[in-house]
């Protein structure tokens, strides 16, 4: 899971252009959406886009997605928990 983590800071930091951050300052637990990243809903469809393409988990609802995006962390899990050949 913490090898994911890693691996999202680096896609998002570059997918979203947050030039000012490393992945070391990209904090796990912190919001995604409507935190201090300034994240915007043009942001988040290029989120499910990737998180879709890389990964092969549809988010395929707001509510869904209100969930998954609350913060990195939770992205992980859906990932891990969704992703095909995923025990559970």
């Amino acid at each position: 899971m913490n090898e994911l983590i890693e691996e999202l800071k680096a896609k998002l930091i570059e997918l979203l252009n947050l030039t000012d951050l490393t992945p070391e300052q990209f904090d796990a637990q912190a919001r995604l959406v409507g935190g201090e990243l300034g994240i915007d809903s043009i942001d988040v469809l290029e989120m499910v886009v990737m998180v879709e393409r890389d990964y092969g988990v549809v988010i395929n609802s707001q509510e869904v997605g209100e969930k998954v995006f609350a913060s990195l962390a939770s992205l992980a899990a859906h990932i891990q928990a969704n992703r095909p050949g995923a025990a559970g």
